[in-house]
Formats: structure tokens, C-alpha cells, sequence
């Protein structure tokens, strides 16, 4: 089990439910809209969001926006120590940045006295595509290993200055890649690790590949706290993170369909009726298991794991739970009544 930090009111780690995290796309030196975007966050069910901090006019903005955000917030820093400490004063919840980059040892230790005074973390976030010179001539280019020796050589910065209040991440564009780095760094570490593939590219293939390397690795129990990045509105990161979790087990809460993939012996629009199920289900927090079926002969039967079903036939349908059928329908009455069912569970 990996060690438990504190962001905000949310904690990572140490066996608690794996968080959803998201990064803001609003310039931090506009207030209103930047917490026009935390409440949308919020309100998809994202827990912990993230800003970036470029330059002074920037921290003055992050502070603001922290005194009346309703998420704890992340500030992500690059190479300034300066804003890292004005951050920790402003109001984050975490601070996302990487010592080796700030220079001195001074400097590292301004940020690690900072963040310790406010009683926040430090997020160790690595980038397959910003290694260190010398480990890019030491391994030729991005391996896993590169990545686990970056991450422990900023850790050793922090840890130097007695500072372990730490989270990490190893975030690659390339998911085998960032699935090796994460999986060698947890057999020689307990840290928290913030999971991510990065520069997924849009919506679609973003979401696959977030789904690969972030599910695929909490499936093997690994990770802590995961943010999806996709080129769309962040709100979309938070929908595509709560799908990843529900479909590697580890959130119950809302409606889980399942459907098949047709075949000749389908007699139904089950591509439009699954659609329109899914649609239907969007704002059930039921932890149920619903499928929707297109053969009335085997359907219930596939799907008998199902704790609510539809299968459709000729003309007309069935209802079934736990794959013993309950009742047949005319088609056009079996969304109306699988929502009504639904209601009594």
C-alpha cells in the first residue's frame, strides 16, 4: 500500500478511492472564468483541479481563484521557485513541480520550507518528453527507466531537505512507455502516484489510450489519483475518468451498461435502442448493471450477471432480471419499462 497525502480534503493514497483530477484550459489571470470552469468540474465529479502559474500576474490570479474555489486546487509550476512559494501562500492545495528544475539546493529547500509551513504536497511530475540531458544521453531516449530515475532523483532533492510529503508521476505519450515506467517505480517505492498519459490527442483516441494505460494499470493496483487529458473541455476528462474507474471496478456508484454487438439473428434497432438507453441511464446513480440485448432466445440468458435487462424480438421485447424473464413488451414500451423497473430497485 503506498503512502496517504493530503490535497485539500481529498486524500490520496493509503487506500483511499482513487481520485479523479482535471487541469483547467482558462488563463489564471482570468478569475471568473476560470471559476466558472471549477464549478462545471465540480459538478461532472472531478475532485481535484489544476492551474497553471507562469509568471506573477498568474500567482496573483491562482490566489484569488483558490480563496473561493470549491475543488482544492493544484498549482503547476515550472522552473520559478518564486511562484512555487507564492502559491503555497496563495491558497493550493498541492504544488506540481519538478526541484531539479528550480536550481539550487536553497532554492529547493525555499519551496520544501514553504509548502511544508502550509502543510501541503508536492506532486514529482516527470515528462517522458522533458528528461534531463544526461539521462537522454544515458538511455538514448525516453525508457521507462529514465523516467523512474528522473523521478527519484528530483525525490531525493525534496527528501534531502527532509521534505517526503510527496506524490509522483511519470507521464509519457506513449503508453506502453508510461505503463512500464509506473509499474518499475512501484516495486521500489510506496509514494502516491498520480497517473496519466499525456498529449493523448482528441476526444476519441485520447480516451482509448487513457483507458489502456491509466485502466490497465489500476486493474494491477496501481495508482492513486488519475487525470485523463484530452484536446476537448475538461469536462469531458471527468466523464472518460469516472467510465475508466467504474469499468477497472473500482467506483460503483451510477448505472453500468452492457449491450451486444448484434448479430443476423438481431430483428431490432439495438445500435438506436442501446443509445437511447445510455442516454436514458446518464444521470442514474444507481450502482446497477443494465444490458440491453438483441436476441430474445439467448439474451437474458448472456446476460443473466445483469441486474436489469431488455432483449428485443419481432415486434415485441422482454424484461428480465438476474436473466429470469419478468415480463414481454410491445417494442416501443420496452425503454419506458425498463426505466420503471429501474425506479423500484
Amino acid at each position: 500500500m503506498t503512502k496517504q497525502i493530503r490535497v485539500g480534503n481529498v486524500l490520496i493514497g493509503g487506500g483511499a478511492p482513487v481520485s479523479i483530477q482535471s487541469m483547467l484550459n482558462t488563463k489564471t489571470t482570468d478569475v471568473e472564468g476560470s471559476l466558472s470552469q471549477i464549478r462545471a468540474l465540480e459538478a461532472a465529479g472531478c475532485e481535484i483541479a489544476r492551474l497553471a502559474v507562469p509568471d506573477e500576474e498568474a500567482a496573483r490570479g491562482f490566489s484569488k481563484i483558490a480563496a473561493q474555489s470549491p475543488l482544492p486546487l493544484v498549482a503547476d509550476i515550472h522552473f520559478d521557485y518564486r511562484l512555487a512559494v507564492a502559491a503555497a501562500e496563495g491558497g493550493a492545495a498541492k504544488i506540481r513541480i519538478n526541484p531539479g528544475n528550480i536550481g539550487s539546493s536553497d532554492k529547493v529547500r525555499i519551496v520544501a520550507d514553504a509548502c511544508r509551513a502550509h502543510g501541503i504536497p508536492i506532486r514529482v511530475g516527470v515528462n517522458g518528453g522533458s528528461l534531463e540531458k544526461d539521462l537522454l544521453q544515458k538511455y538514448g531516449h525516453p525508457t521507462p527507466e529514465a523516467l523512474v530515475e528522473s523521478a527519484f532523483g528530483h525525490i531525493r532533492l525534496l527528501e534531502k531537505q527532509g521534505f517526503s510529503d510527496i506524490c509522483v508521476s511519470m507521464k509519457s505519450s506513449s503508453v506502453p512507455l508510461m505503463m512500464q515506467a509506473y509499474r518499475l517505480f512501484s516495486e521500489q517505492s510506496d509514494y502516491p502516484l498520480h497517473l496519466g498519459v499525456t498529449e493523448t490527442g482528441t476526444e476519441h483516441m485520447g480516451t482509448i489510450k487513457s483507458a489502456i494505460g491509466n485502466g490497465g494499470l489500476l486493474c494491477m493496483g496501481i495508482g492513486d489519483t488519475i487525470r485523463v487529458s484530452l484536446t476537448a473541455d475538461p469536462v469531458r476528462e471527468i466523464e472518460a475518468a469516472k467510465e475508466i474507474l467504474r469499468a477497472a471496478g473500482l467506483r460503483k456508484q451510477g448505472a453500468n451498461l452492457i449491450s451486444c454487438p448484434t448479430c443476423g439473428r438481431t430483428k431490432i434497432d439495438l445500435i438506436g435502442l442501446a443509445g437511447r438507453v445510455e442516454e436514458a441511464l446518464l444521470d442514474c446513480d444507481k450502482p446497477i448493471t443494465v444490458a440491453v440485448m438483441g436476441c430474445i432466445v439467448n439474451g437474458p440468458g448472456e446476460a443473466r450477471e445483469a441486474d436489469i435487462g431488455i432483449a428485443g424480438g419481432e415486434d415485441c421485447g422482454v424484461i428480465f432480471v438476474k436473466g429470469e424473464i419478468r415480463e414481454k413488451v410491445p417494442y416501443d414500451e420496452l425503454l419506458p419499462k425498463l426505466l420503471q423497473y429501474i425506479k423500484t430497485i
